[in-house]
């Protein structure tokens, strides 16, 4: 139970990290409007709170 958990939390990270350097790596390009950047973003802060919360949790 505990690896699972340890994959989820790698998981939401990945996830936050992927969507901030999607949204710097679109806006480059000039591929996305603002609307639809502050929503990956948005999306990229919620998986991380989640591992924060889940990393609190732990102990």
């Amino acid at each position: 139970m505990e690896s699972i958990t340890k994959f989820i939390r790698l998981v939401f990270k990945a996830v936050s990290l992927a969507m901030g350097v999607a949204v710097v790596a679109l806006l480059i390009m000039n591929k996305i409007d603002t609307h639809n950047a502050l929503m990956l973003l948005g999306i990229g802060v919620a998986g991380s709170g989640v591992a924060h919360l889940m990393d609190r949790s732990d102990k």
